[in-house]
């Protein structure tokens, strides 16, 4: 597993079942993982995004800290959300993975639901000799199309 991924389960892992947010100090996190203040930087700018349902506050100083708040969303006004303006008219492979997780995260869908829905966009259900963009857009039409049959279901 890499460090960027055990720094990020960890972080995971501290909350309690029900609440908001948590709060963390960066060095402290930095000297308990062994490594480069900057790491913790980087596991909270691209995992603990609000695309992952995450907001983060950051308050420097001798008794600084970082929150991090988990957003809570009602599931029919965050499936609005995605479908107006997450999923446009193409999205990656791994924004549609994130995606994914996020709602089985949220209780939205299962995890196995989440699994199922990434193998029917993922790569290999695309690896067909097609340009990139294309496979983008086919992956943003399928991606669409599960999210409103949640939405209806919801």
């Amino acid at each position: 597993m890499r460090l960027s991924d055990m720094i990020e389960e960890f972080i995971k892992e501290l909350w309690v079942k029900d609440e908001a947010e948590v709060e963390l100090k960066r060095n402290e996190l930095a000297q308990y993982f062994r490594c480069a203040p900057s790491q913790i930087n980087y596991v909270l700018s691209t995992r603990f995004t609000p695309d992952h349902g995450y907001a983060i506050e950051s308050h420097r100083g001798g008794g600084g800290f970082i929150r991090i708040i988990r957003l809570q969303h009602e599931d029919a006004d965050h499936l609005t959300y995605l479908l107006s303006e997450r999923v446009g008219e193409a999205i990656t492979a791994q924004e549609a993975r994130v995606i994914c997780l996020q709602l089985a995260e949220q209780g939205t869908i299962t995890r196995q639901e989440a699994e199922l829905m990434h193998a029917a966009i993922g790569p290999q259900a695309l690896s067909v000799p097609i340009p990139e963009s294309l496979k983008a857009a086919i992956r943003a039409k399928t991606l669409r199309s599960m999210l409103l049959s949640i939405a209806q279901q919801a």
